[in-house]
């Protein structure tokens, strides 16, 4: 089986200090027993109820299958450093194959496709947009032992247990600064303004029904303009000549001007961390900027799949994907921040990668009965 490892935000300039934390967060994650540890005397005084919880636990332990390799199924954006994903390796003595079919969108599909056949054992990096219909379909286990931070639990899906909340970020267009001050030109600010005559043929977007970005942007217009509003604004932009890419990658290191690619449009839907990766060394300013009145928030998950091979160490993989190091990991890695709080995050985000303070919101539940809707009715509008 190939591993691919690439990235929607990864191919931008990290922020110098992330290969620093990733390093000096490492041993945080290793889970090295101690949370289950007591003392002789302290395990002396424990009561008989407790010793027959603590041996349910380990019977429901042994119940679950087992094996000393483990294949994570995540989108083409899932990147972690070297060392801290050694380090799970080295913890659980567990080989890890990473398989990225593509997007968000297109693991959703593969997921619910080969659910007779899984691709793996555990998956990473459903979100939002998309959590109701992995959950429908019958493509995961619970698992609600999963030790949440209390900054989390106010981002599960549901109370079903099957996805775990892992990082979050804010949707939004991004803009090529430079481009708007050579043409003298003004950075637009709202949705609206995207669909004005002097911003025309300057935005890409991605496809909603093969991208995460692209679908939670269109949710974003849902939630903006409403259920019998969104498709009249989205004919105004086709009207001011929006161009439609297959995914993140296609999308800002294809056709974005601000990032590596050079592309010819200034205005990409993005993250609002993205700038914090345009930044060049020792400059004070990055050279693009996420308009905050755009953005949608957005939550990815890990989940254990319905007859993984290796239970045990799908369970193992998510609670490590929670520990300090690898949430520490994630922003310099994956441009997402991390769902614990008290992770420092890196000194150019407070600058460069605001979240928005209001972002647009569509709730799960609206989302997940409208989606397959949305997603076809856009497509008529914008794409027929």
């Amino acid at each position: 089986m190939t591993t691919l490892i690439t990235s929607r935000r990864t191919r931008m300039p990290r922020a110098a200090c992330a290969g620093a934390v990733a390093v000096a967060l490492l041993a945080a994650c290793s889970d090295g027993g101690s949370a289950g540890t007591s003392s002789s005397s302290s395990a002396a005084s424990q009561s008989g109820s407790a010793s027959a919880s603590e041996s349910a636990s380990e019977s429901a332990s042994a119940e679950l299958t087992r094996s000393d390799s483990l294949t994570v199924v995540t989108h083409d954006s899932f990147n972690l450093s070297d060392e801290v994903k050694k380090q799970f390796e080295s913890d659980t003595g567990i080989k890890v194959t990473y398989v990225a079919p593509g997007d968000a969108g297109t693991v959703v599909n593969q997921l619910v496709l080969t659910k007779d056949a899984p691709l793996g054992d555990v998956v990473f990096g459903v979100d939002n947009t998309f959590a109701s219909r992995v959950e429908t379909a019958g493509v995961l286990s619970a698992y609600p032992g999963a030790a949440l931070p209390e900054s989390a639990k106010a981002m599960l899906a549901d109370d079903s247990g099957m996805l775990t909340p892992i990082d979050y970020g804010d949707v939004c267009v991004n803009a090529d600064k430079g481009w708007f001050a050579d043409k003298k030109l003004d950075v637009p600010a709202t949705l609206d303004d995207l669909a004005k005559p002097a911003y025309q043929d300057l935005l890409v977007v991605e496809n909603p029904a093969s991208s995460s970005p692209g679908l939670a942007f269109l949710a974003a217009t849902v939630g903006a303009k409403g259920e019998n509003g969104y498709l009249d604004y989205w004919k105004s932009l086709k009207d001011n000549g929006v161009k439609v890419a297959k995914g993140w990658t296609e999308a800002y290191t294809g056709d974005f001007s601000g990032s590596s690619g050079k592309g010819p449009r200034p205005l990409v839907v993005s993250y609002a961390t993205s700038p914090a990766f345009e930044v060049d060394e020792g400059a004070k300013e990055s050279r693009t900027v996420a308009l905050l009145d755009t953005c949608f928030r957005q939550v990815e998950y890990a989940g254990i799949l319905k007859g993984s091979q290796n239970e045990w160490g799908a369970q193992k993989f998510i609670d490590y994907l929670l520990t300090a190091g690898v949430q520490a990991d994630i922003p310099g890695q994956m441009y997402m921040y991390p769902v614990d709080s008290s992770v420092e995050l890196p000194a150019e985000w407070v600058k460069f990668a605001p979240l928005a303070t209001k972002p647009i919101t569509v709730d799960a539940a609206t989302i997940g009965a409208n989606r397959e809707t949305w997603i076809k009715d856009w497509t008529a509008e914008v794409l027929g």
